[in-house]
């Protein structure tokens, strides 16, 4: 079993540190208040602004907090149950420092695998994948994988039949192991 595990939105929180920088720039946002994937659009953010400071958050890496606790010995599960690559679309200029984040917290995970945008991870070769974007997830479907998807308030509008949904991630293991 081959499955692609996001990093950010599914193991590190990064928007809160984006919304921490945020707020102290424009008016003040809550993570509950970002319902879309592209929700820069309905508080007149610049997307290319956004993804600027998401990037630059990352150079802050020891700042950026967990989804949840115990990651470290959910990954490992994880692990005993298939090979897990970290598959991402970060800025490659982050990667180091996400790689010093995963280390730091302890992750386990086969190989790391950075990609220029979201929806290509699509095309790689994984029999499951675990991600938050909603957009990625579709994608997923129409290449027939196996989609797991990490709730976060920027998903909650999506309902496709075939999508997993999980509202931790130890909830992915027993998903996992019945396909």
């Amino acid at each position: 079993m081959r499955i692609a595990l996001d990093v950010d939105g599914v193991l590190a929180d990064v928007i809160i540190s984006w919304l921490n920088y945020n707020n102290s720039i424009r008016p003040e946002i809550s993570k509950h208040q970002i319902t879309s994937w592209e929700f820069w659009n309905n508080f007149n953010i610049d997307r290319y602004d956004f993804y600027t400071e998401l990037s630059s958050c990352w150079k802050n890496w020891s700042s950026i907090p967990t989804t949840e606790k115990n990651l470290s010995s959910i990954t490992k599960s994880l692990t005993e149950i298939g090979q897990v690559d970290i598959v991402t679309a970060r800025e490659r200029s982050t990667n180091s420092f996400v790689k010093s984040w995963l280390d730091h917290h302890e992750i386990t995970y086969d190989n790391y695998v950075s990609v220029i945008d979201g929806p290509m991870k699509a095309d790689l070769d994984y029999d499951v994948f675990i991600d938050d974007s909603p957009l990625n997830a579709k994608k997923f479907l129409t290449h027939k994988k196996n989609v797991i998807l990490y709730s976060q308030p920027w998903n909650q509008n999506l309902s496709e039949n075939n999508i997993n949904r999980i509202s931790n991630l130890s909830e992915a293991i027993k998903i996992i192991k019945s396909f």
